[in-house]
Formats: C-alpha cells, structure tokens, sequence
C-alpha cells in the first residue's frame, strides 16, 4: 500500500497494491495492521454505498457533533473527490484538495474528522463505498455551499450544471457555516 501526504495534513491518498491476472485482481481495501503500520490507527464504525448518475454533486458534508472520518473509493465508475478543512484553526482553513477516484486507479482517499466532503460523478454512473468512523447523526449533519467562491473549488465540466440534493442546493457558504474551532 502507498499512502500520499496531500497539501492538507491529515487527508491521505492510498494506492493499493493490486494483484492482477488475466482472470481479474484482488486488492485488500482495508487491513487494520496495514492501515496502523501506515500511520493511520483508525477504527470504523459504518459502512455506506452510494450510486450515482453522471452529474451528481454530493457534499460538501460534514457532521458537527461526533465528527466522521471518512476512508471512501469508487469500486464502478469514476468520480472527483474532494477535502476541504473546516478547522478555523488550522492554517489551512478553507483549503481544500481533490482526486480522481476510479473503479481503475483503485485509489482511495482518507479524509480525517474536521473536514468537509463531497464528489462529482464523472462516469455515467458510480458506485461509491465509504468506512466511517462514527455512526451517521442526522440532526448534527451539515453541508458547506459546493460553488463557494472563498473556497474555490475546480471541479471538472461534466457538460451540464451539477444535479443537486434540495438540501445541498440551500447549504450556507463557509462563511455562515458552523465550523470545527
């Protein structure tokens, strides 16, 4: 396994190591002694798996209260993930670093607590799987606007605006947002 310091401390790229012949490949997505020998001591709690259509923008959420780690990767299709740090204290507030993660490149991305998270679905659909370390808590669940020009992210024309959930439509800049201090 590779595991890639990324420009926001913490959120880390992971490149599998991927075992593969003319029948198809195996690759360990988790391994809790592989993942704590990389520096990444991490217990999950949840598992989720989400399908989307090409178009799709989910994100940028985060949840205030009993804050979620988040290990995520595509296992069909393709999509651009993103990170963005929501600790008003660190100095690297409102930065935010994104990748491609495919059914392909096999890559994953781990994305710490105190940091917002969301995807565009590049391919005509993807399948998109993420361990958590905390159980999901609806009513401390938030979301930052995806478009926010302080943030700026640049996410990738897919060729058409970006589908939005009605609740990811109305999400508060960064500027308005509850944030982790």
């Amino acid at each position: 396994m590779n595991v890639i310091d990324t420009a926001l401390p913490g959120v880390k790229l992971i490149e599998p190591r991927v075992f593969g012949d003319d029948r198809g490949f195996f690759l360990e997505s988790w391994n809790a002694a592989t993942f704590a020998a990389n520096g990444l001591d991490i217990a999950f709690v949840q598992d989720n798996h989400s399908r989307s259509a090409r178009g799709v923008l989910r994100g940028l959420h985060y949840q205030l209260q009993s804050p979620q780690g988040k290990l995520v990767r595509v296992t069909s299709g393709a999509v651009f993930d993103v990170a963005v740090d929501i600790r008003r204290s660190s100095p690297h507030f409102g930065q935010w670093v994104g990748y491609e993660l495919s059914d392909t490149n096999k890559r994953m991305l781990w994305v710490p607590p105190g940091f917002a998270h969301g995807f565009l679905v590049l391919s005509d659909t993807a399948d998109f799987l993420y361990k958590v370390t905390t159980l999901y808590d609806a009513p401390n669940d938030r979301g930052i606007r995806w478009d926010d020009p302080d943030i700026g992210i640049a996410w990738p024309d897919v060729g058409a605006a970006p589908q939005l959930s009605g609740k990811d439509t109305v999400a508060p800049l960064l500027a308005d947002a509850p944030v982790f201090e």
